[in-house]
């Protein structure tokens, strides 16, 4: 008996789905990014406004002051949607599995001086509470927040957020030798050290912003622009002076974080900031408010990591915030 095995080729009806294939104008195959993002904002047939803010819809552009003729013009440039963004993490968490193993082999934590061991409980550590305050407004900004191309990548800001908050508190459960002791210790600092009050004032004020765009201002460009450069360049500079450099390794996932979250960042502000002239100076006077804001409160946290060092590396994760927002159509 012979077996004749023969191929078709089945030729698709569409390439892509119908409000997709509208909007790009043809029936031009999608991106898996573009199929995810484009136009799944809900925009009608709403019963009722919400009780719990009946000045607007449900979804409303008129939650933010920021005005777009096209919601979906903020692109991300990483084509995050949920396939390749829990590829990116989880190969980017084997890494800092693998970390975590070579430090334990090798005990490289114990060769930290002692003073730098409480240094790094008093200033490391209790950034898992900015990190959550990080995460809330990043919810916020999914919950409110207008196109899908924001509210998605603005929720897997928020997965980025916790899953940093737990890198740290790894970190200080290894300092406390498998003990949650050191966490509670950086809580103390966080809610009543004199050098966490500013930032802490900070976050708390960013957490009742009823405009979220200004939020993703204050804390995905300004706040994290100053924080991010100031603990993993300058305080882990310092810290290796110590025998430290294990921290710099635990820490290698938000500086890679950081790098690729900015470009997204750099991407919403720069569209939203050329749209309009109300935008821009909507978002400078907005930048300029948190920079000022932020770079006080850093002030005692820096003295109490630098010392004599602090005023200088102020000056240079300001310089460095403000060439960036520069570049993105902001008045500094």
């Amino acid at each position: 008996m012979s077996i004749d095995i023969k191929t078709m080729n089945v030729e698709p009806k569409r390439h892509t789905f119908a409000h997709v294939a509208r909007r790009l104008g043809s029936d031009a195959p999608a991106s898996r990014y573009e199929e995810g993002v484009y136009d799944l904002q809900a925009t009608t047939h709403f019963h009722y406004r919400p009780l719990w803010g009946p000045e607007h819809w449900h979804f409303d552009e008129g939650r933010t002051q920021i005005k777009m003729s096209d919601w979906y013009k903020f692109k991300d440039p990483r084509q995050y949607y949920y396939g390749t963004y829990t590829i990116a993490r989880a190969n980017m968490h084997q890494t800092t599995d693998r970390n975590f193993a070579f430090e334990e082999k090798r005990e490289m934590l114990a060769n930290i001086d002692p003073e730098w061991r409480e240094m790094i409980v008093n200033y490391l550590i209790p950034l898992r509470h900015y990190e959550w305050g990080a995460n809330m407004n990043a919810c916020s900004i999914s919950d409110a927040g207008y196109g899908t191309a924001i509210t998605s990548a603005a929720i897997f800001t928020a997965g980025d957020r916790l899953g940093i908050a737990q890198i740290l508190s790894r970190i200080g459960i290894s300092l406390g030798n498998g003990t949650g002791d050191l966490l509670n210790d950086a809580k103390a600092q966080w809610m009543d050290g004199p050098a966490w009050q500013g930032v802490r004032k900070s976050v708390e004020d960013s957490l009742v912003l009823k405009d979220w765009f200004e939020a993703l201002v204050a804390q995905f460009l300004v706040m994290d622009g100053l924080v991010y450069p100031l603990v993993y360049n300058h305080f882990d500079n310092q810290g290796q002076k110590h025998g430290a450099a294990a921290i710099s390794i635990l820490c290698e996932f938000m500086v890679d974080w950081s790098a690729e979250h900015n470009r997204w960042v750099d991407a919403v502000i720069k569209v939203a900031a050329k749209e309009s002239d109300e935008n821009q100076a909507l978002l400078s006077k907005w930048y300029g408010q948190w920079r000022d804001e932020a770079h006080k409160a850093l002030q005692p946290l820096a003295a109490m990591v630098l010392g004599d060092g602090a005023d200088s590396a102020l000056a240079d994760v300001k310089e460095q915030l403000d060439k960036r927002a520069g570049k993105l159509g902001l008045s500094v």
